[in-house]
């Protein structure tokens, strides 16, 4: 359909306001000679370490532990519970999923979901939880009844603080005003609605057709309920896609006005993902193309007062999220950037990954497998990670790196007990080329990402990953930029 070049009078007068912001500017050349693939550091050591030697004993020890530390004032909970239901295939996705029109079938899922809970929470206890998540598959696939239902079973095995953040995944097909409103009367009071490119020969290309007016109205009807943020969800990298079609999202992008964007690079890899495979490979963009993509992207997203939050995100400077990156307040977990301190996430679902302690850990993958370990009455976890005195080194600095972008060698070395620089002195040496190009600044007591450096995080983290350097096995990782 044609783009609309106007604003509904009931989302005109509920749009943030326009500061500018300045961005640093960031060659294509530097984008494309830098943009291979990559962890993308929601954990550390990332899931694709975990190994099937960890299992529900590991993880029950890990929940009785929390439950004794709980007792003497341990932090809140993060809770995670993945949805793997979707209606049609998108064929860019690579989430956990499961494709029907059946609804029914997810009155099965919710079945066995309650009874994870119950597990869970024998171990547990009753936890306070500050922030809760849905993702999926969509989430949006469950109607009124059965969302109710979810957040009934929540809200009595967990105790929600009245300063929770509750945010879920939207998928504007599947959704209207009342509906969102039934979301905004369970609670939730922050949605991510997919929208990846408004170009309909795009749309058409990755199977997920939704008319930018539909983007539209939902993103009033929310402002009107009251959401506290609202993020849309762009990909570039897609079949179909130009430089200056993608410039047209952005036009739209930038006259709707969410408080957040978060824009993904697509990591084509069909033979992983059988989706992938309806892709014309000679659809998609080159390395050129697509990094004056990304460099005309971030250019103008900054030009609109966008703040880069880094790892691909970016927010209004009055959000929550620019807010904790200015004060150095951010915090990074399975979810991705968050406000929250560091807290642990309990997983729930089909392949949730949650954080309890020192350990990760990871429900089985596929429905029937997820299925058959709660109707014999055990946790469905079947791999997860006990981190080493190594990890959580690595990890202090790896997050440093994306969070702060700053570390203290000193602080690290204290609460670690080690000599930051001893220790580290190789991956300080091999910092060397992103120092030249600007990226790092490296001194006696600390290192620190430039403002160019942001949009090269994982670059940096890269260099401090400890399974990374030892095999270098980068191939099955998404896009860096």
């Amino acid at each position: 359909m044609q783009a609309q070049t106007h604003c509904p009078a009931q989302l005109q007068g509920a749009l943030p306001a326009r500061p500018r912001h300045a961005t640093a500017p960031v060659a294509p050349t530097l984008l494309k000679r830098l943009g291979g693939a990559g962890p993308r550091y929601t954990s550390y050591p990332t899931a694709d370490r975990f190994v099937e030697a960890f299992g529900e004993s590991d993880y029950i020890q890990a929940l009785r532990q929390r439950r004794t530390i709980g007792a003497q004032g341990a932090g809140s909970l993060s809770l995670y519970v993945h949805i793997p239901f979707c209606e049609s295939l998108c064929y860019y996705c690579a989430c956990n999923k499961v494709i029907t029109r059946h609804h029914e079938r997810a009155d099965r899922y919710l079945d066995h979901l309650a009874r994870e809970i119950e597990l869970q929470t024998a171990h547990l206890g009753r936890q306070p939880v500050s922030q809760l998540h849905l993702g999926g598959g969509s989430p949006t696939f469950l109607d009124d009844a059965q969302s109710s239902r979810l957040m009934g079973m929540l809200e009595e095995a967990f105790v929600f603080l009245p300063e929770a953040e509750r945010s879920i995944e939207v998928d504007p097909r599947t959704v209207d005003a009342t509906r969102l409103g039934h979301l905004a009367a369970l609670g939730f009071n922050r949605i991510s609605l997919g929208v990846q490119d408004f170009d309909p020969r795009v749309q058409a290309a990755i199977h997920r057709v939704q008319p930018l007016a539909l983007v539209e109205h939902l993103m009033a009807a929310a402002r009107n309920l009251g959401f506290a943020s609202i993020n849309l969800d762009l990909i570039h990298g897609l079949p179909r896609q130009t430089v200056a079609s993608f410039d047209r999202t952005l036009e739209e992008v930038s006259r709707l006005r969410p408080d957040r964007i978060a824009l993904y690079a697509y990591a084509h890899l069909p033979e992983r993902f059988k989706a992938q495979r309806r892709i014309a490979t000679e659809e998609l963009p080159g390395p050129s193309e697509r990094a004056q993509m990304l460099a005309h992207a971030i250019a103008r997203l900054g030009s609109e007062g966008y703040v880069y939050i880094g790892m691909d995100h970016f927010a209004l400077p009055d959000d929550a999220l620019a807010v904790a990156r200015r004060q150095g307040r951010l915090h990074r977990n399975f979810q991705g950037y968050s406000t929250h301190a560091d807290c642990d996430v309990v997983g729930l679902g089909v392949s949730a990954i949650g954080n309890v302690g020192a350990t990760y850990s990871q429900n089985a993958k596929s429905l029937d497998d997820y299925y058959d370990h709660l109707s014999r009455g055990r946790l469905p976890v079947e791999r997860g990670l006990a981190l080493t005195r190594d990890d959580l080194l690595r990890r202090a600095v790896i997050m440093a790196i994306m969070c702060q972008g700053k570390v203290d060698f000193a602080a690290i070395g204290q609460a670690h007990l080690v000599s930051f620089v001893d220790r580290f002195a190789p991956e300080l040496a091999a910092l060397g080329p992103l120092v030249a190009d600007g990226l790092v600044r490296l001194r006696d007591h600390d290192l620190e990402v430039t403002e160019t450096g942001w949009f090269f995080v994982r670059n940096i983290a890269m260099v401090f990953d400890g399974y990374l350097q030892a095999d270098r096995r980068r191939e099955h990782y998404s896009r860096l930029v």
